[in-house]
């Protein structure tokens, strides 16, 4: 997984810390901090992983280990609608992998790619529970279900500002 260099402002590495304390330095809280963090910045490039050891006293290799590790974490920024297609087996039987080469192919990115305009981003997940609404994709936090790929256009239009 590649990364962006990023140059964290003071104010940035003050809110780092601000997230920290407010999960008393501890690095058990590892998770928290990191979601608490992603929350604030969108995504955790390097720069903002080496701030998160280095308050909660502990290696970047397991900052780094974490952050990779769960599928929630990105370190690439997300476009200002993320698309998420869902690729569990009942969204899967019923089509999702032609959903999911649709958006490709009108959003012209891969899998973990944003838009040149920032505006979409796309990725694929597990299962978010809608089974019966197979195949299922998410755009930020709303949820479309039954998607065909000749529904692709329809979902992307709506998000056209």
């Amino acid at each position: 997984m590649s990364s962006i260099k990023v140059k964290l402002k003071e104010a940035d590495l003050n809110k780092i810390k601000e997230i920290c304390k407010s999960f008393d330095n501890k690095e058990g809280e590892l998770i928290n901090v990191l979601h608490k963090t992603q929350e604030h910045f969108g995504y955790l490039p390097a720069e903002v992983q080496e701030a998160v050891a280095q308050e909660l006293k502990m290696s970047v290799a397991k900052v780094y280990g974490v952050v990779t590790f769960y599928s929630f974490f990105t370190m690439l920024p997300k476009g200002k609608h993320p698309i998420s297609i869902c690729t569990g087996t009942a969204c899967y039987v019923r089509g999702a992998d032609n959903v999911l080469q649709e958006f490709k192919r009108q959003l012209d990115i891969e899998v973990g790619e944003t838009t040149k305009d920032g505006k979409f981003s796309l990725s694929c997940l597990r299962c978010v529970g809608a089974c019966g609404l197979a195949p299922v994709v998410l755009v930020g936090d709303k949820t479309f279900g039954r998607v065909s790929p000749d529904g692709v256009k329809e979902i992307l239009e709506q998000y056209k500002d």
